[in-house]
């Protein structure tokens, strides 16, 4: 059969191309500029986009046969296997990668000097511990904290839980030369949206 791919529409797709192409779906623009197919850019039109994928999968092997010249059969879809596997590859490295950043982030957090205070102070508050109970455990730190040599301020929040009960700690804290401290900081009882002051401004 003769090579009629890169002449587009009138390129006569061969049957050995035009399959499913896991390249295409799970890689879309990016595949679709590797491959001289631009119609893959319609993947950043909302609601067209997610359609786009599967348009993609379907008729991408198509598309490209038709958009670039090919040695020959066996050099596209040893070509397209490789872009299937890429696009495996990155749909399994990126939610890992976020994960990571994700945990990275909350223990640097949970490690913190603002959290450390904050915690401790709760603990330590009879109020708290008669609406809880012990053993209390602290749920993951969420808000940030700005660093800036030995100063800095830390906005967070977290759960607390034990046998009797379970609340949120809100606290605002500030560094200075080296060492935090919670400048305001409440506890809410989750059961009844009473609030403690734990350390008032």
């Amino acid at each position: 059969m003769e090579n009629t791919s890169g002449r587009g529409p009138s390129s006569e797709v061969p049957s050995e191309v035009d399959r499913w192409n896991w390249g295409a779906f799970l890689l879309s623009w990016i595949w679709g500029i590797g491959n001289s197919t631009m119609i893959a850019l319609l993947v950043f039109i909302p609601l067209v986009g997610f359609v786009m994928m599967f348009v993609l999968g379907a008729r991408g092997s198509a598309w490209a046969w038709r958009n670039r010249h090919w040695d020959s059969i066996e050099q596209f879809r040893a070509t397209q296997r490789t872009w299937a596997r890429w696009g495996i590859a990155v749909w399994l490295l990126v939610p890992l990668f976020l994960v990571g950043i994700f945990l990275t982030i909350t223990q640097g957090m949970k490690s913190s000097g603002a959290y450390q205070v904050a915690l401790a102070n709760a603990r330590a508050n009879a109020e708290v511990v008669q609406i809880v109970g012990e053993p209390m455990s602290a749920g993951t730190p969420m808000g940030n904290i700005q660093v800036s040599g030995p100063d800095g301020r830390a906005d967070l929040s977290f759960n607390l839980e034990g046998p009797h009960g379970k609340g949120t700690v809100y606290v605002e804290a500030e560094k200075h030369l080296g060492q935090w401290e919670a400048k305001h900081e409440v506890f809410q009882d989750a059961a009844t949206g009473h609030r403690i002051d734990i350390k008032q401004p």
